[in-house]
């Protein structure tokens, strides 16, 4: 996975609050991608939204900064993104979001951006205060992605991820498969509160998992806004091999069978680690977004 080493990066695109911490206000649990994290680890776990940190108070950092703190002194062209992971997460979310405008704009659209947020252990957010134990997550009250790089190092040491640049940008990119969804109205599907291997919840999941394929099939040959070049100039077997690896990781079975020891297919929320791949897969195949109906 490489990035063209001259192109500038835009770190307008993301709020970095790892060093801020303010007092937070009353804040609600929302629906939506942060309380199917809460769901699924309270299934898997057997903890509740109060021990994963989702609150109505407490001091969190506030994404509502309009300024990166530290990427945008650090994140400046793309060479930074290949030898620092903060500013490869910039570049990660470049790209995304290039491809998206570009193909909202084909198919006769516009996308609406939305911020990726680094925090560190504690953040406020439209759907409630959250701590680092929900993981990755969207959250559509604000549209925004929120993302404590430490979830990398557990999904190599916790979850069995093979690890690698790539598997980071599929986490990054699943989650803007999640504010894809929220632009066309699918996302609320999953807030009916079934769980099952043939739940709305897991359709939803694997549908993200099908248009982070679906970028990666394009990453390379999406114009940057800014130059006209791609900003992802390589993206090798091996790295997609890492991005399916990261898939299967986090699958509903895989993590039922490391933390519960068994498997309970009718408490699934997110599918199994081979749909996971699957889906993955059959968008970065296709590259078509119409070819990502989970829900058939």
């Amino acid at each position: 996975m490489q990035f063209d080493d001259d192109a500038d990066l835009d770190t307008s695109e993301v709020k970095d609050v790892r060093s801020s911490r303010v007092p937070g206000g009353r804040a609600t649990v929302g629906g939506g991608i942060i309380g199917l994290i809460a769901l699924v680890l309270g299934v898997i776990f057997g903890v509740g939204p109060e021990q994963l940190g989702l609150s109505d108070g407490g001091d969190a950092p506030v994404a509502t900064s309009s300024s990166a703190a530290q990427v945008d002194q650090a994140c400046k062209k793309g060479s930074d993104a290949n030898t620092r992971e903060d500013c490869r997460i910039v570049a990660v979310v470049n790209s995304l979001q290039d491809f998206w405008r570009t193909e909202y704009a084909r198919r006769g659209g516009t996308y609406g951006n939305a911020a990726t947020v680094m925090f560190t252990q504690r953040v406020g957010t439209a759907c409630g205060s959250a701590t680092s134990a929900v993981g990755p997550f969207y959250c559509p009250g604000d549209r925004q992605v929120y993302l404590d790089l430490g979830f990398f190092e557990e999904l190599r040491t916790k979850f069995g991820s093979s690890g690698g640049p790539f598997a980071q940008a599929y986490v990054v990119a699943h989650e803007y498969g999640h504010h894809i969804q929220n632009l066309m109205g699918t996302l609320g599907r999953a807030q009916d509160g079934r769980t099952g291997a043939n739940s709305n919840a897991v359709r939803v999941e694997l549908q993200a998992d099908c248009y982070a394929g679906v970028w990666a099939r394009h990453a390379t040959s999406a114009p940057d806004d800014r130059t006209g070049r791609p900003l992802l100039t390589r993206l090798t077997d091996a790295d997609i091999q890492d991005g399916l690896d990261a898939a299967a990781a986090v699958g509903d079975d895989r993590i039922q069978e490391k933390f519960q020891g068994r498997v309970t297919p009718e408490n699934w929320t997110h599918g199994s680690a081979a749909q996971r791949q699957q889906w993955f897969y059959q968008g970065y195949r296709t590259g078509d977004m119409a070819q990502c109906n989970t829900f058939r």
